[in-house]
This record gives C-alpha cells, structure tokens and sequence, in this order.
C-alpha cells in the first residue's frame, strides 16, 4: 500500500506586471520592473536596449524594493 503526502498548496497569484525586454530579434531576455537594473535598462545578456511591456506572471516581491 503507498501512502502519498497531500500538503496543502496555495494556487500562484498572477497577475500583469511590468517588465522590460530586450529590442534585439536574437535575444529573448526579459527583467521584472521590480527587478531591473536602472532607470533605463540594457539586457543582462547582449547589453541591447530594453522597452517596457507586460506580462501575465506569478506574483513575486523583491525585499529590496519599497513601493
């Protein structure tokens, strides 16, 4: 007989958030708004320009950020 571990988990909370990504065709690189860089961000990974959208994502805080 198994006996399976049920925890209780709390579905994720989505919702549209901010991020910035990358203008270069060859990158798919995006950053959350609460995550970037500066002001104005170049992409971690190509150092292109980056432009602000949104996207439907899992809700996570940065401790780092006030709001």
């Amino acid at each position: 007989m198994s006996m399976y571990n049920r925890k209780n988990v709390e579905p994720a909370v989505i919702e549209e958030t901010k991020v910035w990504e990358c203008t270069s065709d060859s990158c798919k690189c995006w950053v959350r708004d609460n995550f970037k860089s500066g002001d104005q961000p170049t992409c971690p990974l190509c150092k292109s320009e980056m432009q602000q959208a949104t996207k439907e994502l899992q809700v996570i805080h940065n401790p780092k950020v006030i709001d």
